[in-house]
């Protein structure tokens, strides 16, 4: 069955992190400078921060408007990057509220993006090619997946996450940061409908019932255990 009429895609971007591996930093990771773009004066170059890759692939697919989800005290990157008029998006902050991992920090927008297609990319992952939430999005439209992710090659398995999949592309299983793994692809973005959104919310509520506080320590949950939690 091919989708139509899909709802509204909207960006979510994570921002939560310390950047502890490459502290210290004078700026939030997400603004640090990688290459130059044009002005819009004279064309002479100014620095492109990592963050607005992310950003113009998310809008090349669709996403007119974004949420950049902030650990408090990030006041940079919404003092940098505005209401998102010099990109052409409408951005709109978050602050987290749970640091228990990126799921939590995504369950933030549920209340803004419960009924639309949510782009999720890492604002600190470069990747090619430009169109890659294109293909999401066309992948999504041409069949009858809750959820699509964008695999890339990796030799690093240890610090990501990695797929198996089988030959027409339906996704077998997802391994966190393996110890050793003979699987190839890593998943670095994703595109998912309004089904997946309301999963993750009622999965981390549910999660929420075996911890008495929300102080009370816990492992941090990567997004991919709750991906293969809604494959499981």
């Amino acid at each position: 069955m091919v989708q139509t009429n899909l709802p509204e895609m909207i960006g979510l971007i994570p921002a939560g992190g310390q950047a502890t591996r490459i502290s210290p930093l004078p700026l939030s990771k997400e603004l640090y400078p990688i290459g130059f773009q044009p002005t819009g004066k004279n064309g002479s170059p100014r620095p492109k921060v990592v963050c607005q890759y992310l950003l113009e692939r998310m809008q090349l697919a669709g996403a007119g408007k974004a949420f950049i989800i902030l650990r408090p005290g990030k006041w940079d990157i919404p003092a940098y990057f505005g209401d998102g008029f010099q990109l052409g998006m409408n951005l709109a902050y978050l602050t987290l509220r749970s640091l228990h991992g990126v799921p939590y920090t995504l369950n933030q927008a549920y209340p803004f993006v419960q009924n639309s297609l949510v782009a999720l990319g890492f604002p600190d992952i470069l990747f090619q090619p430009k169109d890659a939430f294109v293909r999401l999005r066309d992948r999504l439209t041409s069949g009858s997946a809750e959820v699509v992710l964008g695999l890339f090659p990796t030799d690093q398995p240890t610090r990501v996450g990695m797929v198996n999949f089988d030959p027409e592309g339906r996704v077998i299983s997802i391994v966190e940061k393996p110890a050793q793994s003979d699987l190839k692809y890593m998943w670095a973005i994703a595109l998912w409908t309004p089904s997946f959104t309301h999963f993750l919310h009622h999965y981390l509520a549910e999660l929420a019932t075996q911890y008495p506080s929300e102080d009370t320590p816990r492992p941090e949950l990567p997004i991919g255990d709750v991906i293969q939690a809604g494959l499981e």
